[in-house]
């Protein structure tokens, strides 16, 4: 049994070597432990800091390509040493690496994925603004993926070789919602571990402001819901546009029926209502048109895997 542990790094020759001095050799079920760095096209010395430091394998982009990109690299090199379990942590030592063994823990009696679920309440560091949001994001994430999961954008997370295998992110920003939402389409265990953090080594570079925070991970959720689950969002959209212009015909017919004493054509509504109702079923179509795209989707995603697998196991 092989756990890998990747961390993808930008620029952290700084904060790695306390990193990876935090990162156990042993985890308790797990006969090997490598560590694994993906540099996302650092300008610094993260690369010959990571190979001083004992790092098993680097592997490079040659420009920055985010942290999703990163991220999904480390899955594809880590199966390529022969992971049966990967662990991501980030680079600037936020998670307790003493957790790891918690973490893998789930792995090891089933599961597919665990999150590291963060004490929001107990980080000094978060504004009470940030907690609220925190808070508010990983609900909104835990209906739209059916997980119990309460710290949707943790990044310290741990998978077993199948959903390795599965999990593709098509968003730029980040992996951490996608995935949950993807987790739940592919029929994948999750739960959450609960895991301590370590004092902030330095501002997040992933959240640059609260306001881009929020209107990134929404778009993200909104995106991954989509894509996802199609037919369910482009109903719950066109139910809106639907509703209104059944409402307004049925006005129109009830002025139209039993309350005009002088008939008038009351045109407005009659219009505004026809058109809604039009809009509403045409967003149906376009639902019922990426459900069918969604399952051919499904079925290369299938064959993706199969073909993986085969070219690992070869």
């Amino acid at each position: 049994m092989k756990l890998v542990i990747q961390i993808p790094c930008l620029d952290e020759e700084a904060t790695l070597p306390a990193t990876l001095a935090d990162l156990p050799r042993e985890v308790p079920g797990v006969d090997v432990v490598e560590w694994l760095v993906i540099d996302d096209g650092s300008t610094d010395r993260t690369v010959e800091v990571a190979r001083e430091h004992g790092v098993d394998r680097v592997v490079s982009h040659r420009t920055n390509r985010g942290l999703a990109a990163a991220f999904l690299t480390g899955l594809d090199a880590a199966l390529g040493m022969g992971a049966d379990i990967v662990v991501n942590t980030d680079a600037d030592n936020q998670y307790d690496g003493s957790c790891i063994g918690d973490l893998v823990a789930p792995i090891l009696a089933g599961y597919d994925m665990a999150i590291g679920e963060r004490p929001i309440e107990e980080i000094s560091e978060f504004s009470g603004l940030k907690k609220r949001l925190q808070r508010l994001g990983s609900w909104v994430v835990r209906r739209f993926s059916g997980t119990s999961v309460r710290d949707a954008a943790s990044g310290f997370r741990a998978f077993s070789r199948d959903a390795a295998l599965r999990l593709q992110v098509y968003g730029k920003y980040s992996y951490t919602m996608e995935t949950l939402v993807q987790a739940r389409a592919e029929g994948l265990a999750v739960t959450g571990v609960p895991v301590r953090t370590n004092p902030q080594t330095r501002p997040s570079r992933l959240v640059k402001s609260t306001l881009q925070y929020v209107r990134r991970s929404g778009q993200t959720i909104v995106r991954s819901f989509a894509l996802y689950y199609p037919f369910r969002f482009f109903f719950l959209v066109g139910l809106v546009p639907f509703v209104v212009g059944v409402a307004l015909l049925l006005r129109w017919l009830g002025f139209y029926l039993f309350l005009d004493d002088v008939y008038r054509p009351r045109l407005p509504s009659l219009l505004i209502g026809a058109v809604m109702t039009i809009v509403g079923i045409q967003i149906w179509l376009v639902g019922f048109l990426g459900d069918l795209q969604a399952a051919s989707r499904r079925l290369l995603a299938e064959q993706r895997v199969r073909d993986r697998r085969r070219a690992l196991d070869a």
